[in-house]
């Protein structure tokens, strides 16, 4: 196993370390920071907290190939990778980037993230009454957390319609992407299972 498999099967564990190490140095990033400006920040942390009960061990990607791909894999490491970092993770960056540097509203990007994967969560625990990996972090960490964030970004002057339409729409682009590539896959899987047939 080389160390690109290595990082694409492990990353979540330094992810979560790096969650509780932001959350620990919040206090000394965001001094001179808005209620808005840090609510968008605690974004990624916090997202980084999830991660760990979604994907340790693998939970999340068990899950779907399970659920979805009737045992086949539909959602490979690598993917959950790149979903998870140069998406999540690289999404968050850029948000708060933008936020600070040009406008508070683009930190909507990362607090619609947060909020849409708390529903996507949610919604199919509600149901399928039962649990699947990340709901207990949706439920007591990004719900609470997004919703005040949407408030305080929300009360700014300068945030517009524009901002909730870029914010709300990427998030579900987002999720749309991970859902179609995984009944890709899927559909991909079941050709393959006919011709092997």
């Amino acid at each position: 196993m080389g160390a690109l498999d290595r990082i694409t099967g492990n990353w979540v564990y330094g992810g979560s370390l790096a969650g509780l190490l932001l959350l620990a140095l919040t206090p000394l990033f965001v001094t001179a920071w808005s209620w808005p400006l840090v609510s968008v920040f605690l974004q990624l942390p916090v997202y980084m907290l999830h991660q760990f009960e979604e994907h340790d061990a693998g939970r999340f990607g068990a899950f779907i190939n399970a659920q979805i791909g009737g045992g086949r894999v539909v959602l490979p490491d690598s993917a959950i990778f790149v979903i998870n970092v140069p998406g999540v993770w690289g999404i968050n960056a850029i948000a708060l980037w933008l936020a600070v540097e040009s406008a508070p509203g683009f930190g909507l990007v990362a607090v619609y993230l947060t909020l849409v994967n708390a529903i996507v969560h949610i919604g199919p625990a509600i149901v399928l009454r039962r649990y699947n990996p990340g709901l207990i972090t949706a439920i007591v960490l990004f719900l609470p957390l997004s919703v005040w964030a949407l408030a305080e970004v929300s009360a700014l002057p300068g945030t517009g319609l524009g901002h909730h339409v870029l914010g709300l729409g990427s998030a579900v682009l987002i999720h749309m992407a991970i859902v179609a590539y995984v009944f890709r896959n899927k559909r991909r899987n079941a050709g393959l299972k006919e011709k092997i047939v």
